[in-house]
């Protein structure tokens, strides 16, 4: 198979990493001092004591890399919309295209009674939509703590799974192809039957945790030590489940036992103020613009979750991301 990874960060190194791992050909569509690097040097993947060193091709010319029978896009959400009107070149009528991003991806609507209307949060000129063909696309979500020490070196921190799906669900011959070919190199992927349900769960702490997080600046476990900010949190996610009831979306716990589930992962910090500390364009509208956009168009009133997007907004405006 011959795969090629949109974004050499963290989670595109460390799949990319995988598949090279497998036997596959895996090449990088990737940019500035990431494409220098792999061009020099190629991938590098730390897993504890473990180092592995990965000869892959990198181009920041979608052409020179020609059709790719698996497309992974793992760039930052609010990339995608940028970068899809370049990739029509790496996309043949055998394509797959692996959407791995935080928030929902731009055919989320697809199989709700939303279907065939835009998400402007997520794709706001339509033109992912107008890249990639639906037909070939395909929804991820990691659960995987992963970083980029260094352009094109990756380190594995924990890993949990990876979940892989059909975006109006079901199973595939391609949906398990592809789960085999992670799991052949070491990644614990999973095949499931409703992707969608899989990005509302995880979406349902990301959109609010992650801009609380910047607009504070605070660790998670500082965040919810904190009786006024945990009352927000569980506020947004009560709009959120009321949007998702709408939708025919449903979470498996209550709101006290997710934000439970949060606090055992310890003070880490959000990708949010990652983001913000290191000066990046912050994931906004993904995350939590698309969940306002979404209770709009069911008419769900979510007053909590619109003043903290107002704030954040403002945040990154006066910050110049």
């Amino acid at each position: 198979m011959r795969a090629v990874i949109v974004g050499a960060g963290a989670i595109g190194g460390w799949l990319g990493g995988a598949l090279a791992r497998a036997g596959h050909d895996v090449a990088f569509l990737a940019r500035g001092a990431t494409l220098s690097a792999l061009r020099k040097d190629g991938l590098t993947v730390r897993e504890g004591e473990r180092l592995r060193l990965f000869a892959v091709t990198a181009s920041d010319d979608p052409k020179s890399l020609g059709v790719a029978d698996l497309l992974v896009l793992a760039m930052k959400a609010h990339d995608v919309a940028r970068v899809a009107p370049s990739l029509p070149p790496l996309i043949g009528a055998g394509t797959d295209v692996l959407t791995i991003q935080n928030g929902l991806p731009w055919w989320f609507l697809e199989g709700s009674p939303l279907a065939g209307r835009t998400l402007v949060s997520v794709d706001p000129a339509g033109a992912t939509g107008r890249a990639i063909p639906l037909a070939r696309a395909l929804g991820g979500v990691v659960h995987a703590s992963t970083e980029a020490s260094a352009p094109a070196v990756i380190r594995i921190n924990k890993v949990d799974r990876l979940l892989l799906g059909e975006p109006k669900g079901g199973s595939s011959p391609r949906l398990q192809a592809i789960a085999e070919a992670f799991v052949a190199g070491g990644v614990p992927a999973k095949a499931v039957d409703d992707i969608r349900a899989e990005l509302w769960i995880k979406l349902w702490g990301n959109m609010n945790m992650n801009p609380i997080s910047a607009l504070t600046q605070a660790g998670m476990s500082d965040m919810l030590d904190n009786d006024l900010i945990r009352e927000l949190v569980a506020g947004m996610m009560r709009e959120m489940e009321a949007v998702g009831g709408k939708l025919g979306l449903s979470f498996p716990m209550s709101v006290e036992e997710r934000i439970t589930v949060t606090r055992r992962l310890g003070n880490f910090r959000t990708s949010m103020l990652q983001d913000l500390d290191a000066g990046r364009p912050l994931e906004i509208e993904p995350i939590l613009g698309v969940v306002i956009e979404l209770a709009e168009a069911v008419n769900v009133p979510t007053p909590l979750s619109r003043g903290v997007l107002g704030i954040v907004r403002q945040l990154a405006r006066s910050k110049g991301l």
